[in-house]
């Protein structure tokens, strides 16, 4: 069982304090997660003892950055169940920056006129703007996966969607606005039907709900480091070993080559035609560690833990006159964000005063203007919990909310 007062124990931020001696109170790690004392302590024990380039040299400290590296990288795949292990993981700097690779070398060769690129309403524009450049560059054609009014994928128009034109289905494992946590694996089922691949962007997925790919049915998955306690700058690819090899590369430079020629060249073997150059790769030593912790931690009581707090948080929440909540009631079918507008206060007003009281949440569009659009707001506040929220961080969000409320209805500075 995950008790959250401890976990926060092992996070030095909650240590200091804000506004005027307020304690930190952390509400926005769908944005970033902050990071425990372990990954933090891997990144300086990197620099300070093993730093060297990776597959680059032989001499002893080059050996060990490459062994931390590629432990990463085996970390990870066994994190994601990957059938054929960590030759299936690519590293790549983000989410964003993996979702690109798989629109221009799997779409360059797999995209034609007359094919088309399914896209739900409520992805983050991390997976709709690689696939807009794709249609663009390849004549293929973008086809809407809606939503219903609760926040789920309206599956009822699922197989007039998704049809034999379709040649990839792209899907958030779980929103970044609403929290809902997609069918994957039956979404899977109807595009293999046809003929279709599935990319799956896990960046919210990852840090909250064990994974399984294959069980996911997915062909492609995508994950960021910095939202599961890992370091900025490491993410990375799971793709079927067929797939990537099949697949042209998407950067081109040192380390994803066997042999070049002024004219020509050949390509390293999977994982490593994808990743050329220099790799961030004492971030993904800090990703390795962030693994490591969450294992210890447990996934199946990470989701235990936020299945009670959300529930927590969406009953309190909606005690309050006049706040709407976006996306399913049931914390069963979400993930752990609640997005929600208040009255006519905008969310930028909103979350600036609620920071004053040291609640720390996020206001905007979150990347996702196409979701706003379908909800009918011009963008929402959004808290997001995790492994060190407390229901006490609850009661203090909605303490602010309401404060907030007031100081805008009477016209009271903040």
């Amino acid at each position: 069982m995950l008790d959250p007062a401890i976990v926060r124990k092992d996070f030095p931020i909650f240590e200091r304090r804000v506004h005027d001696d307020k304690p930190l109170i952390y509400l926005d790690s769908a944005n970033t997660s902050q990071k425990p004392r372990t990954v933090i302590h891997s990144l300086t024990d990197f620099y300070e003892r093993h730093n060297a380039n990776i597959h680059r040299a032989v001499y002893q400290l080059a050996a060990e950055a490459t062994e931390l590296y590629e432990g990463a990288r085996t970390k990870m795949a066994a994190f994601l169940g990957a059938p054929e292990g960590s030759r299936e993981i690519v590293f790549t700097k983000s989410c964003t920056e993996a979702i690109n690779l798989v629109a221009y070398a799997w779409g360059r060769a797999n995209l034609r006129e007359g094919g088309e690129i399914v896209i739900t309403e409520m992805e983050h524009h991390s997976n709709l703007i690689p696939w807009q450049i794709a249609a663009e560059t390849s004549g293929a054609k973008i086809v809407a996966f809606p939503i219903t009014d609760e926040g789920f994928l309206d599956l009822d128009v699922m197989g007039d969607v998704i049809t034999d034109r379709t040649k990839i289905v792209c899907v958030t494992g779980m929103s970044n606005v609403l929290g809902t946590i997609n069918p994957v694996a039956k979404i899977a089922e109807a595009a293999h039907a046809v003929g279709a691949v599935v990319l799956v962007d896990g960046a919210q997925r990852t840090p909250h709900l064990a994974t399984n790919v294959a069980e996911l049915g997915a062909d492609f998955y995508t994950f960021t480091g910095h939202k599961m306690c890992g370091p900025t700058g490491s993410g990375g690819l799971w793709a079927r070993a067929e797939l990537l090899e099949a697949m042209p590369p998407f950067l081109g430079g040192g380390e994803m080559i066997l042999e070049v020629w002024l004219d020509r060249a050949t390509y390293n073997e999977i994982p490593h035609k994808f990743e050329a150059g220099t790799q961030p790769f004492a971030q993904m030593v800090g990703l390795g560690a962030a693994v490591d912790y969450l294992n210890e931690l447990g996934m199946d009581a990470i989701r235990k833990h936020e299945v009670e707090i959300v529930g927590y948080a969406l009953q309190q929440l909606s005690q309050i006159e006049g706040l709407q909540i976006h996306g399913p009631m049931d914390p069963e079918t979400r993930g752990g964000v609640v997005s929600f507008w208040l009255d006519d206060v905008h969310p930028h007003d909103l979350a600036t005063i609620v920071d004053t009281e040291g609640v720390c949440v996020r206001a905007g569009h979150h990347c996702a203007q196409v979701l706003m659009r379908r909800l009918n707001v011009p963008a929402t506040t959004r808290a997001s919990f995790y492994v060190y929220n407390t229901n006490e961080d609850v009661d203090a969000l909605v303490a602010a909310v309401v404060m907030a409320r007031e100081r805008m209805a009477t016209g009271l500075p903040f």
